[in-house]
């Protein structure tokens, strides 16, 4: 068997041109429960990958992107973050859904990779780990801002609450049960759904039944999409209220005029009325060819957040990166791809400004723009 000369020229030559590229790996739910926030946030991902390459990379190198699916599936997730940290990557991006990221950022801890989630579940970054980072707003940080707008917005004195039963669902359960109480709202009913669940019809009888002066409902997106599909066939006339993926592009598309008037908070919107968001909406649209829903722009805000931080460290230091990130804030104007500016506290929540939105003709219309927290 012949042995293979690679002469040095070429061999140097082929060092060099890996040494130039970054690896980061984007781990999310293309198949399964998952799809619709997966391919978005995948998708944001890829365009700031373009376009930061087009523009000569981090710090003179390019990034090289390595796209896997979980399945929707914690255990696949786990595995595939093994595989990205064996290959060397210098961030991961993902998983979106609470449930495969609380599974998978163990590994990343682990081998200490900074590690990005579109996952709003509390006990993310409650866990003291320092290598995760959230793209979205905590519950802890969201709920206050929902409760307060149906206490003081809706001026409702009782509410049924609807929620999906895996670990994204039940934090947002807790968080809002919590707020409410604070707020002597009565909860009229406690309604369990199933992830997956196709047949709303009892669900929406209880919710009639309880006769509440809100429905609350905290569902994945198509779930969400089949839930307004059956308060609109049961008559259902109270107001529903959200925050965030009941108000999603793709619930909006899916479920038709049945999300019209359903109101609530998100923190990001391609509707927000800030420019930067809005040329962000066109880019995708016309890169993808289709609309951008809120785990889009946290995709794409996601690397630029990658961005910032190491150009702020001047060099790749995985270690570093966890050092930088933490209580340390980040210019839009400086790094126009962040969209707006963003903060990171201490345990990887983020803090920015925040949109109360209502649907109305098929698309979000902001009502009210939320300040970031530490700007109150």
């Amino acid at each position: 068997m012949k042995k293979l000369i690679i002469p040095l020229a070429l061999a140097l030559a082929w060092g060099a041109a890996h040494a130039q590229t970054v690896k980061i790996a984007s781990v999310v739910e293309l198949s399964g429960t998952g799809t619709t926030s997966g391919t978005n946030f995948r998708n944001g991902v890829e365009l700031a990958v373009k376009e930061i390459n087009a523009a000569g990379g981090i710090l003179g190198r390019k990034l090289q992107l390595e796209t896997n699916d979980t399945q929707s599936n914690p255990a696949v997730a786990k595995a595939l973050t093994v595989k990205a940290i064996d290959d060397d990557v210098y961030v991961v991006m993902g998983p979106v859904f609470s449930g495969s990221i609380i599974v998978s950022m163990a590994e990343t801890r682990r081998a200490e990779v900074p590690n990005f989630t579109g996952g709003e579940a509390t006990n993310i970054t409650m866990q003291g780990n320092p290598y995760v980072y959230r793209t979205s707003f905590s519950q802890v940080t969201a709920m206050p801002k929902v409760a307060q707008y149906i206490a003081s917005g809706a001026k409702a004195k009782s509410v049924a609450v609807m929620f999906v039963n895996n670990d994204f669902g039940k934090g947002g359960r807790d968080a809002i049960l919590k707020e409410l109480g604070a707020r002597n709202i009565k909860v009229l009913a406690d309604i369990s759904t199933d992830p997956g669940q196709v047949d709303f019809s009892s669900p929406v009888l209880r919710a009639k039944q309880a006769n509440a002066d809100v429905l609350f409902a905290y569902l994945n997106e198509e779930e969400s999409a089949r839930l307004l599909r059956e308060l609109r066939k049961q008559g259902y006339d109270k107001p529903i209220i959200g925050e965030t993926t009941i108000m999603g592009q793709k619930v909006i598309e899916l479920a038709g005029d049945a999300a019209n008037g359903v109101k609530g908070h998100v923190g990001l919107t391609i509707d927000a009325p800030n420019p930067a968001i809005r040329a962000f909406s066109e880019k995708y649209e016309k890169e993808f060819r289709s609309k951008s829903d809120h785990n889009g722009i946290k995709g794409y805000t996601g690397i630029y957040v990658v961005k910032a931080v190491t150009e702020k460290m001047g060099k790749f230091d995985r270690k570093g990166f966890a050092q930088t990130i933490k209580n340390s804030c980040f210019s839009a104007k400086q790094t126009p791809g962040l969209l707006m500016d963003v903060c990171f506290d201490d345990k990887g929540d983020i803090d920015r400004e925040s949109y109360l939105v209502e649907v109305k003709g098929g698309k979000q219309v902001v009502v009210e723009t939320l300040p970031a927290l530490g700007k109150k």
